[in-house]
């Protein structure tokens, strides 16, 4: 079903995670929708090419949303970072489990209230965040990182991240991003489908007192999957 919503088109469709039901989840039409009439998304160093990333469900959040849903429900508090359409989330929110979702593109929060709806259960917690020295605008000008949600606070037992470590990111910024809101005992949990640039996120991680486990995800392709390669990359600290 494609739907038009205020210049960029949706389409809606039920989504399979193994261990749980299906969720229907309403996502951008295509890699091609672009509309930031009033430049929040520039604003926050969102360019064109990258505004509909946030829109599109991605085979490193499938696998995340497959491991959450086997992960026992507890009074433990879960933060999603990049979290897009938030699969993972809305897995562990319909479980019962006291999740917040993280992004910085201006239309996540909308589009999470939205597919929480679609599956009949209340909004779930969202928060501004972003890490690292945002992208320089399109025209030259400042970034201006301000958005309408509160920022991420507070520390948090397991940290959840798909496909999150497609930047060079040198100085460390995402494990710093992580570290401030890692509780002093907790778990880190990353799919990285082969990015590249896993080591130097290790040695940041490890400076901040986590160690480290992968395990390789990679899968042919079936009658029900496409093939999949990458890794699952666990860090606990405490």
């Amino acid at each position: 079903m494609h739907t038009s919503f205020s210049g960029y088109l949706t389409k809606q469709e039920s989504i399979a995670v193994l261990g749980v039901d299906d969720l229907l989840i309403r996502s951008l039409l295509d890699k091609n929708q672009f509309h930031d009439p009033l430049d929040e998304a520039l604003n926050l160093g969102i360019s064109s090419a990258t505004w509909p990333l946030f829109g599109l469900l991605w085979p490193s959040g499938q696998r995340m949303a497959e491991r959450m849903a086997q992960r026992p429900v507890s009074a433990e508090r879960i933060l999603e970072i990049g979290c897009g359409l938030g699969l993972s989330s809305l897995v562990a929110h319909r479980r019962g489990a006291n999740v917040t979702a993280s992004d910085c593109h201006p239309l996540t929060h909308a589009f999470l209230n939205e597919n929480a709806r679609l599956n009949g259960l209340p909004p779930m917690t969202y928060r501004h965040g972003l890490w690292g020295t945002a992208a320089l605008r399109e025209d030259g000008l400042p970034v201006l990182t301000s958005a309408q949600d509160d920022g991420v606070s507070g520390f948090f037992d397991l940290i959840v991240g798909s496909d999150i470590l497609y930047e060079r990111d040198d100085e460390g910024t995402l494990a710093s991003f992580i570290n401030a809101h890692a509780a002093r005992v907790s778990e880190i949990w990353v799919v990285d489908p082969n990015r590249g640039n896993r080591s130097a996120f290790h040695k940041h991680m490890a400076r901040a007192g986590f160690a480290m486990h992968e395990q390789v995800l990679d899968q042919s392709a079936h009658a029900d999957a496409l093939a999949y390669k990458g890794r699952m990359l666990t860090y606990t600290r405490g």
